[in-house]
């Protein structure tokens, strides 16, 4: 079909490991496995930069944060910055975009989508001059209608919401919601964006009964010792986490972690089971074969690798997303290896809606590895942090929150210091990881003898050619992108 309709789910902060596909068959994900088998399967996707705002920003433009400007969590994506809604002929599809948005004027139609469904109103504090702050999400009106009224009688927060039932929350809401516009919309071209908060934190819901924290095995580097050879913000981070736990759970055993994951891993059953009733109604619309359907997450979450929680570092938990393109039609799963980057779905969805790629993207097409039956990626991918959004449990208001043992070890302002410094990573189809440092805390992994990134190999003196190599093609990409951090 030459101009195909459109259908992009995206979830918040899951990782890469929680699909049968990237080797995790505890989790029941029925439906995203299926998908998966009958898709085409990125083995190594990476967002761009390991938190909402920005990495949502590229998902929707395909630029940069850095280019884009929305370097940081609740920066709004200038108007100029066009949406992949917008780069298409006007008036040729219906849009909609339901779910969270978290890049400005949250709760507003914008940038070329028609239809608009939210679910978070945490935002309003940053609309837009201008914008009224006293009106509620779609969401909030549909609980008020069936009968629940907030707590502090102005909104439901999102622990509240995670408490409710299962067909009143956020991901069976968007699931009936997204339904129904496919069956409205079954004879009309459409681009459909659906993005499920869920597993994003609070990492609570209906499903924390669904599997068994005994069962749960740690990851192999939960307890690597995050000494001296690692950067500072994440040894801050990881005392963080025990200090403080997360989401009403402490974090000082690994029984306390195993219970955490258990209940990270019935969200993620949880967006599966809606996702299956979004695919289900695409099916009986009889929309499959004229669709291009796309899974992905705009970051991971660390789930206890190297004593950590959430995102905002570069390890692998965090960066690392799933990433799975249906084609209209097609019936047989492929595997795509080598790493891509997320810059590049943006054009190549473009690509494949038969539309020119506008000369202010970043990346490229990825159809020829989608359409090659042995396809591996041989390109480097970039990955920036823009040393902003700390992630440190307990950041408030703008204040920084130190665990006690750092401030008894280290002064303020050097922990200030590292958790917001900025990084620029490259990762190499041959294995080698390179995060480049503003503060010199560098870091420099071969994934290919040591995926969990246990051993940094930046010291050793056997290295420093590839280190002097890596760094100067980060800088080279760095003049490509116009991007002048780190330098």
């Amino acid at each position: 079909m030459k101009h195909p309709n459109l259908l992009f789910i995206y979830t918040d902060e899951q990782a890469y490991g929680t699909l049968a596909a990237y080797g995790n068959r505890q989790i029941s994900m029925p439906n995203l496995d299926r998908l998966a088998r009958q898709s085409i399967v990125f083995d190594q996707a990476y967002v761009t930069q390991p938190v909402c705002t920005p990495s949502r920003s590229t998902l929707l433009t395909g630029t940069y944060p850095h280019t884009n400007g929305c370097i940081e969590n609740n920066v709004p994506l200038l108007p100029e910055m066009q949406c992949l809604p917008e780069m298409m002929p006007a008036g040729r599809y219906v849009t909609g975009h339901y779910g969270k948005w978290h890049l400005g004027d949250e709760l507003y139609a914008q940038h070329g989508f028609q239809e608009w469904i939210s679910i978070e109103d945490a935002y309003n504090a940053w609309f837009s001059a201008g914008r009224d702050r006293s009106i509620r999400s779609s969401y909030h009106h549909f609980l008020l209608e069936n009968g629940f009224r907030p707590h502090n009688g102005d909104t439901f927060g999102r622990g509240e919401a995670a408490r409710l039932p299962e067909e009143y929350s956020k991901p069976a809401y968007l699931a009936r919601e997204a339904s129904q516009f496919l069956r409205r919309n079954r004879h009309e071209p459409f681009i459909l964006y659906v993005n499920f908060l869920e597993p994003h934190m609070p990492f609570f819901g209906p499903r924390d009964s669904q599997y068994d924290p005994h069962d749960i095995r740690l990851p192999l580097n939960f307890e690597v010792e995050l000494d001296g050879i690692r950067p500072l913000k994440a040894r801050a981070f990881a005392e963080a986490y025990r200090e403080w736990g997360h989401s009403s759970l402490t974090l000082q055993t690994p029984d306390d972690w195993r219970r955490m994951i258990a209940n990270y891993w019935g969200l993620c059953s949880l967006v599966d089971t809606h996702v299956g009733t979004i695919l289900s109604t695409l099916d009986a619309c009889r929309l499959t074969d004229d669709t291009i359907v796309v899974f992905t997450s705009d970051h991971g979450d660390m789930m206890g690798s190297h004593g950590l929680l959430g995102k905002c570092v570069m390890f692998e938990e965090a960066v690392r997303v799933p990433l799975v393109i249906h084609l209209p039609g097609q019936t047989q799963g492929k595997r795509v290896s080598g790493p891509v980057s997320q810059i590049d779905i943006v054009p190549t969805l473009l690509d494949l809606m038969g539309q020119p790629v506008p000369p202010q993207l970043q990346g490229e097409s990825l159809r020829g590895l989608l359409l090659d039956d042995r396809a591996k990626s041989t390109k480097d991918v970039f990955i920036e942090w823009n040393g902003s959004n700390t992630g440190i449990v307990g950041e408030e208001r703008g204040q920084l929150r130190i665990p006690r043992k750092l401030q008894d070890m280290l002064p303020t302002a050097e922990v200030e210091a590292a958790v917001s410094d900025p990084i620029r990573t490259i990762i190499t189809p041959y294995g080698w990881k390179l995060n480049w440092s503003a503060r010199g805390e560098h870091e420099l992994f071969d994934l290919w003898t040591d995926p969990g990134e246990m051993t940094n190999l930046i010291g050793r003196k056997e290295y420093a050619s590839v280190v002097r190599e890596l760094e100067t093609r980060v800088h080279l990409w760095q003049e490509r992108a116009n991007d002048a951090a780190c330098r």
